[in-house]
């Protein structure tokens, strides 16, 4: 019972050479592939294994404004309009919808913390509603519950998750750019300094522009080029059900569970923040760099297994460039949910909507969020080695501020105007301490 995800046919033949090469094929590496090649520029994207396949199809889908850290706000923003405009321009469905988002809550704390960023975004221009008791009550009605607040977030939305990635790969293709399924980027050659080429398990691209993408992966492929890149993922389990149910919100979150309506007319359900932490060598490595993110998370994160070691993507070994490599050898981090967790989020999910009894569970998987030490992205190029653009580290939040990020990736490659300040996410601040600078989550 895995994520549902569309499938996408691969490009023929794999370039000599392009302008620029994008390695990883989630949904921020496809963004910043297509926003590439819009500019005008031949790029050539690269993927272990399946477009999509990994956290980009194993999220909640939602695309929000909503409770954002002030760093990651203005890129959310952005994206939303981008992904309005991506089916306009290219013709593909991403599922996008602005339905809105939909908060409960019977704590009284969680409620005046809704309303402190309220006044917050209102200074940014972003509209949410603090809605009372009766309000929040009447909304919620499906839940047959009395609430003491809630907030809405009308032009929120979501998109989904199983066919959004693999939409962006298609319009990728109409533009005449390349996508190469199960074809790992082994590592990077140099001249002088600067980026020459990407080393592909098919063969070598020749290029003076390579991208990183890599999701949970990217750390130790840094690594691999002695770059000093501090991540940690936790594993998340979440699980769909059936179409069957009625009068439900699109988007519901509650402390307890959170609920989203998928295309096909089934609902998402999962825990918000809840997670495991599978000890790896790389989290042992930057452990002390993530103290202040666990101690702020540490109510809904708990000690995991040996899953990491199994998937291999937190590894600190060095490889050859010609020998089969960890991603080779683990083409879709697959990680097994936790059914402890599963179970809960079922039961919460029931008790919260009735509704929810008419329907079955069709599936039920796992992922791996992988986290900065602060909460939001690394985006930027490495000084230490140009032409190396690092995009990683989305700490959950890359599915729904995907669009913004692609196109200020390629803004960063093609020196244009950025769409939004990039200063906030370039990777050179992981050299400094982040406590008292952790998101919001």
């Amino acid at each position: 019972m895995h994520a549902p995800l569309c499938l996408v046919e691969s490009s023929p033949i794999l370039p000599k050479s392009a302008d620029a090469v994008v390695i990883g094929g989630g949904i921020v590496g496809v963004f910043a592939a297509y926003y590439l090649v819009r500019s005008g520029l031949r790029v050539a994207l690269v993927e272990k294994g399946r477009i999509g396949a990994e956290q980009s199809s194993r999220n909640w889908g939602w695309c929000r404004q909503q409770n954002r850290d002030g760093r990651e706000l203005p890129i959310a923003t952005k994206s939303l309009d981008l992904w309005e405009r991506f089916a306009a321009d290219s013709g593909e469905d991403t599922g996008f919808r602005r339905c809105g988002l939909f908060y409960l809550s019977n704590d009284e704390q969680e409620i005046a913390g809704w309303a402190r960023w309220r006044d917050f975004a209102r200074t940014v221009g972003v509209t949410t509603h603090i809605l009372d008791s009766a309000a929040a009550t009447e909304r919620g009605r499906a839940t047959g519950r009395i609430w003491k607040g809630g907030v809405f977030s009308p032009t929120d939305g979501i998109a989904d998750p199983a066919n959004a990635a693999p939409a962006v790969a298609r319009a990728i293709m109409k533009l005449g750019g390349t996508v190469h399924q199960n074809c790992a980027a082994r590592g990077l050659e140099t001249e002088a300094g600067r980026v020459s080429g990407v080393i592909t398990e098919s063969g070598v691209i020749r290029t003076k522009t390579a991208i990183l993408a890599g999701g949970a992966w990217a750390s130790s492929f840094c690594r691999q080029l002695g770059i000093r890149f501090p991540q940690a993922s936790v594993r998340s389990s979440i699980l769909a059900v059936s179409a069957g149910a009625e009068g439900l919100p699109d988007a519901l979150h509650t402390s307890g569970v959170s609920v989203t309506r998928r295309g096909d007319g089934g609902y998402t359900l999962a825990i918000s923040g809840r997670g495991r932490v599978d000890v790896t060598p790389q989290q042992l490595r930057f452990s002390s760099q993530f103290i202040p993110m666990f101690l702020k998370r540490r109510k809904s994160l708990s000690p995991g297994g040996l899953e990491g070691f199994r998937s291999g993507h937190e590894s600190l070994k060095r490889w050859r460039l010609d020998r089969t490599t960890p991603m080779e050898r683990m083409r879709v981090l697959d990680p097994r949910p936790d059914h402890a967790t599963i179970e809960l989020t079922h039961a919460r999910a029931l008790e919260l909507l009735p509704e929810l009894r008419k329907t079955k569970i069709t599936a039920a998987w796992a992922g791996y969020i992988d986290s900065t030490p602060d909460g939001v992205p690394g985006i930027g190029e490495i000084q230490s080695l140009p032409g190396f653009i690092l995009a990683a580290g989305f700490s959950g939040h890359g599915f729904g501020i995907g669009p913004g990020a692609g196109h200020l990736i390629a803004d960063i490659v093609t020196g244009a105007a950025p769409v939004v300040d990039p200063t906030p996410y370039h990777p050179s601040r992981f050299a400094s301490s982040v406590w008292g600078k952790v998101a919001d989550f």
